[in-house]
């Protein structure tokens, strides 16, 4: 596992590499903000750990901006914070956001926090496509079988048996096969 610790003040990052003292890991620190994103990527590290200690509103939008590429748990640590610093840490895709908490006993648990928070929340980002993926995907049958119904002048259930038939004779998914009719009669000029 890689972690990479981001923090321009090397006195603080040593405090988080002290928290981390007996990880069996590559820990990589960075320390300026030049080129962030690209050293980010190079290191290429399993949770980013980033310290801004009282960062101005523009260095902590830039922050943000990273973590939002970022597709990895992120803990970042800072001085002082206010409400609208926190909303949109938490848009940002920041696991854990840790006001004045920087201290090395403290860094573990937080690296844990943020790695099981990081994970939920990409659980339930799968869900959530998952489920859209399957409503669009009703949407489409339905909508061909609304298109069937009309052509062919027949029931719901015939319709869906229709494209059910078909999708089993062509070893197709149904959904394969309501696309197909909803962009035929597209083409042809359907409504």
């Amino acid at each position: 596992m890689k972690i990479a610790i981001i923090d321009e003040n090397r006195a603080r990052a040593s405090i988080i590499e002290e928290g981390l003292a007996g990880f069996d890991g590559e820990i990589h620190v960075i320390a300026g903000r030049e080129g962030l994103l690209a050293r980010i990527e190079q290191i290429a590290p399993d949770i980013v750990l980033m310290d801004l200690g009282n960062p101005s509103r523009d260095v902590l939008e830039e922050y943000f901006m990273v973590s939002r590429v970022l597709a990895r748990p992120i803990a970042m640590f800072v001085d002082e914070s206010d409400d609208d610093a926190i909303a949109a840490s938490i848009d940002a895709g920041v696991s854990a956001y840790v006001v004045d908490g920087l201290a090395a006993g403290r860094i573990r648990p937080l690296l844990d926090l943020a790695v099981k928070r990081f994970n939920a929340f990409a659980r339930l980002q799968a869900d959530l496509a998952e489920a859209k993926g399957k409503l669009a995907e009703r949407e489409t049958i339905d909508r061909a079988k609304r298109i069937l119904m009309d052509s062919k002048r027949i029931s719901e259930p015939e319709a869906y048996a229709e494209l059910r038939k078909k999708a089993m004779s062509s070893s197709r998914r149904i959904i394969d096969i309501a696309e197909a009719v909803v962009t035929a009669h597209d083409l042809m000029g359907g409504n």
